[in-house]
């Protein structure tokens, strides 16, 4: 079990609207939380806003040998982190004939490089302390194919469901979990910057609660996976998209 001394947690996309609610739940549960984004000045400004438990770093995730150096830089000043959740994601709707190249490239290496990258240097000593959580955010379009979403988006998402599936087999008889969120429709500038009216309206006709899903809803799931009392929830893919998908 994890002292308070050990309670570091590292959030990526903290800038967007889901990655502040998973930071400040965190915060609030008493946690000290790494907010990871590209955005340095809004980073910064959200962490001061949140209090000294938030620690703001402007990192590229995608960049392998960034995150090394980051990772690094974090163990001498702050410790061993225990919870990563890895939640910065690029979204295209672009099916697959309108995808190039640099599309492609863009959203696997943000969407999956990134956390595979942050997993690789952290999961290492969430093994040797016998304890660790982490919580991938992944999305109903892994599941249904996408709905809205695009091919590099929905590729990148079913990537990071296995990728989950992969740690959380490994990890497990050290006291470590890895799980998933699949959310579908936060109110984020996802659906708002994505989706015009007439789009917005026909997923909600399709929502069988008929409405988008806030994205305090999510980080209450994450504050629940990460918690002392789920040690026995490994390997799974939480789903929350208010009906839309039963399985």
């Amino acid at each position: 079990m994890q002292t308070d001394q050990e309670k570091l947690a590292l959030v990526t996309g903290a800038a967007g609207v889901l990655g502040l609610a998973i930071s400040r739940a965190l915060v609030a549960d008493g946690y000290r939380v790494i907010m990871v984004d590209l955005n340095q000045t809004e980073i910064e400004r959200l962490a001061e806003d949140i209090g000294d438990s938030a620690i703001p770093l402007a990192l590229d995730i995608s960049a392998a040998d960034k995150v090394k150096a980051a990772s690094d830089m974090i163990k001498k000043a702050y410790g061993s982190v225990s919870v990563l959740v890895n939640n910065a994601g690029l979204l295209s709707n672009s099916k697959i004939s309108d995808t190039d190249d640099d599309e492609w490239r863009r959203l696997l290496s943000v969407n999956l490089d990134g956390a595979f990258y942050l997993c690789r240097e952290w999961l290492a000593g969430m093994k040797k302390q016998q304890w660790g959580r982490i919580v991938n955010i992944s999305s109903l379009a892994m599941k249904t194919g996408g709905l809205t979403a695009g091919t590099s988006y929905t590729v990148s998402k079913g990537g990071i469901t296995a990728l989950t599936l992969s740690i959380a087999r490994e990890a497990a008889p050290y006291g470590v979990t890895a799980n998933g969120v699949a959310p579908a429709y936060i109110k984020t500038p996802m659906i708002t910057d994505f989706l015009d009216q007439e789009q917005q309206q026909a997923l909600l006709e399709q929502i069988p609660v008929g409405r988008f899903c806030e994205a305090e809803e999510v980080a209450h799931v994450v504050k629940f996976l990460v918690s002392p009392l789920s040690g026995f929830i490994t390997g799974e893919i939480i789903d929350i998209n208010g009906g839309l998908h039963m399985d």
